[in-house]
This record gives structure tokens, sequence and C-alpha cells, in this order.
């Protein structure tokens, strides 16, 4: 199993006992500086107006959130 992707998932303990179907996989989003030691100089930086749109100066840093849960198609 891959640890370093954006979206993980876990499958919740249901006992045989518990008169509720299973919830089944939940899915949970990491943010890409988890996987950076420390911030390299010189990164690139995104225009002011762009930053405050994105939440962060740095594309890097960057993690377009996709809902899982959501249907496609």
């Amino acid at each position: 199993m891959n640890r370093n992707t954006p979206v993980k998932s876990y499958t919740p303990y249901h006992s045989p006992f518990d008169p509720c179907p299973p919830i089944g996989k939940k899915y949970y989003s990491t943010p890409p500086n988890l996987y950076m030691g420390f911030q390299p100089y010189d990164l690139p930086q995104f225009p002011p107006k762009e930053a405050l749109r994105k939440g962060t100066l740095w594309p890097a840093f960057y993690d377009y959130y996709e809902n899982p849960y959501e249907k496609r198609g």
C-alpha cells in the first residue's frame, strides 16, 4: 500500500452484533505539506489574487479537494 497518496481510505469496524448496516469505506484527504520535510528555498509562487483564491502562496502546497463521495458522470 502506497502511503504517499493524497486520498486515503479505511473501513470502520462493524461488529456482528451491531443492528445497523455497515458504513463501508471512508475516505480522507492528506495535505501535500505532510510529505515535504522542509520548505525548499525559492519555491515558485502564485500571483497574489490567485493565492487568495487557492488559500496558499506556493503551488507545491496547493491541494485541490475532490469529494470522493460524489457520484461521477
